[in-house]
């Protein structure tokens, strides 16, 4: 390809929209244009690359033994009332309307349509296992798109979904896809690490995210640097909030009630007259779920992970019950809540507590009366708890629930995520076969996926320098970028430079020629933001010498070498890099 040729329109300055460097870089170095919020076009450039990771995708999960499939963006609601997902995905779904007023889903995902299908299609054990994939475009409601492909409306998924006849062999399907992913981020040359994570409205018995790790990602990761283990804080768990650690241990008192006029808050207590430590504080909570009253306790310097809870309840329909439904419920406002047998009503609400207070004693909670507290609390002894469940956020420093030492917490960037569902959606929407002894059973299900186009935008993310992007080699748009410094119609420079470009195509080298009336510094900039891994510079002086030089983006080392040899040293150096990711992903 030649520059004028196709359309790189370069930026010297990044749009003010673009709030991270990768969204940056992908407006100024000419690859997507912003057509609204969170919807994107891709320009030639881009799309080259963007094709590239698809490739990748698309040849691992045939190595992996996935059939490729292309299932509808348009749905009927029907289906996602029939999985019970029309009210649990309702804030991302995008709902249309057609000239008869009949109402249809875009597709954010495909779990109901493939199981449908393979309801359909699937009726013996002999037809299994299968795993379907698509690579499509999805759409889901962001309420906030950000920062360019990380958080868009419209964007492009891998997804998959396989079938088995048990358990066992759905986590052998699950291995595979894990091996695949793995696989896939290493020729696209991201450092990625696998970790615990929260199934979600999605639903499961078990599933890991890719992350790679960057400070602008919008995902936290507990991990430990001695054994390994590492999960989305919406997951993680620690030895003190497996197990519990009382502030106090022994016989408390009998819970003595005290004035607090104007405590409202962890704070308040902890502030002087009472100097209550936050960690001896009992932090009470009130949710609504699915229109009935939930009261959650949790130490005093502990946040609620909504991502445990909404996997403890089996549901994400609920919310924070409001001042006045807490005040109909306990008879006080929140500040002076507690969860203390003798001041709940009857009926009272269920109580959860976190594992963290199992145990605790001579704790300090609201008495359920404006401006009043108890001291001396034994959580054993005086709270009515229902249930007990790890729902508090991780901190760093911790211990590792696996070896003890000290978690870290660090910002990534989820590119993919593996689930295994079990028997989820294929018992509500009819997936079944009937096994070797004729009895009908409904398939094990796991599934896949891969955001694309955020995997391209991490990749950017992870690999640039102050001058743009650091492409690695099997995602850039071109491999080798020709740079003539001076394209005089008759001139040597311009007759090397073509020379050149025809000598690496039949190289089988991507190679785009900088044939622009440009000062060559105004190229050499350009093809840096771009990232092309290989830069031929080619000019007068350099021929005066039989000589060209050949620069590596990622370095930048530069050498000298003869005209003659130029082909055959650049193609061997792609060939080099090419085999290098290759060799990394195994």
């Amino acid at each position: 390809m030649r520059w004028t040729q196709t359309l790189i329109p370069t930026l010297r300055e990044a749009p003010a929209e673009a709030e991270i460097v990768s969204h940056q870089l992908l407006l100024r170095a000419g690859l997507v244009r912003k057509l609204a919020g969170g919807v994107y076009s891709f320009l030639p450039l881009g799309l080259r690359a963007l094709r590239k990771v698809e490739r990748i995708v698309r040849e691992e999960m045939d190595r992996a033994g996935a059939i490729e499939v292309l299932l509808p963006a348009l749905q009927p609601p029907e289906i996602w009332q029939q999985s019970g997902r029309y009210e649990t995905a309702r804030q991302v779904l995008y709902k249309v309307y057609d000239s008869a007023r009949r109402e249809w889903v875009l597709s954010p995902t495909a779990e109901e349509v493939i199981t449908l299908l393979a309801a359909a299609e699937i009726q013996s054990y002999r037809q299994l296992p299968r795993n379907f994939y698509q690579i499509s475009v999805k759409f889901r409601d962001e309420i906030r798109p950000r920062f360019g492909l990380m958080r868009a409306r419209e964007f492009i998924m891998k997804d998959a979904y396989s079938f088995d006849v048990s358990d066992e062999a759905a986590q052998q399907s699950y291995q595979r896809m894990y091996e695949a992913y793995t696989r896939v981020f290493a020729r696209c040359g991201l450092r990625t690490f696998p970790v615990e994570a929260d199934t979600g409205v999605i639903g499961g018995t078990l599933s890991h995210e890719f992350m790679v790790p960057a400070e602008t990602g919008e995902n936290e990761v507990a991990y430990c640097e001695g054994c390994g283990y590492a999960a989305n804080v919406e997951k993680a768990v620690s030895r003190v909030a497996a197990g519990g650690q009382a502030p106090v241990q022994g016989t408390a008192p009998a819970p003595e009630k005290f004035p607090t006029p104007g405590v409202q808050t962890i704070e308040d207590l902890s502030r002087a007259p009472y100097g209550v430590p936050a960690e001896r504080q009992i932090k009470t909570l009130v949710y609504i779920v699915e229109s009935r009253p939930l009261v959650i306790l949790l130490r005093g310097d502990d946040q609620l992970n909504e991502a445990k809870l909404a996997a403890r309840l089996g549901t994400t329909t609920f919310r924070p019950a409001t001042a006045e439904e807490i005040h109909s419920l306990l008879g006080a406002h929140p500040g002076s809540l507690g969860a203390v047998a003798a001041t709940l009503p009857d009926p009272a609400p269920p109580v959860w507590a976190d594992e963290r207070l199992r145990g605790a004693t001579e704790m300090i909670t609201g008495a359920n009366e404006d401006g009043h507290h108890f001291r001396h609390v034994d959580v054993a002894r005086d709270l009515r708890v229902n249930e007990w469940a790890d729902l508090r956020t991780v901190r760093a420093g911790e211990g590792c629930v696996r070896c003890g030492r000290p978690l870290q917490i660090r910002r990534a960037i989820e590119v993919g995520h593996v689930f295994k569902l079990g028997t989820k959606y294929s018992e509500k929407l009819g997936s079944t076969f009937i096994d070797e002894s004729g009895v009908r059973r409904p398939c094990v299900m796991g599934c896949y996926g891969i955001g694309v186009t955020r995997t391209l935008q991490a990749i950017i993310e992870q690999s640039h320098d102050a001058d743009g992007i650091v492409w690695p080699v099997s995602v850039a748009p071109y491999e080798v970028c020709l740079t003539p410094l001076q394209m005089n119609a008759d001139g040597p420079v311009r007759a090397v430079a073509d020379r050149l470009y025809e000598a690496l195509q039949r190289e089988g080298i991507e190679v785009i020629l900088d044939d622009r009336e440009e000062r060559p510094g105004v190229k050499f900039k350009d093809a840096d933001l771009v990232g092309f891994p290989f830069r031929v510079n080619i000019g007068e002086k350099l021929l005066a010498k039989g000589q060209v030089e050949i620069k590596r983006r990622a370095g930048g080392q530069v050498e000298a070498v003869s005209v003659d040899e130029a082909a055959v040293r650049v193609a061997a150096l792609v060939q080099e890099a090419r085999r290098a990711l290759l060799e990394a992903a195994g």
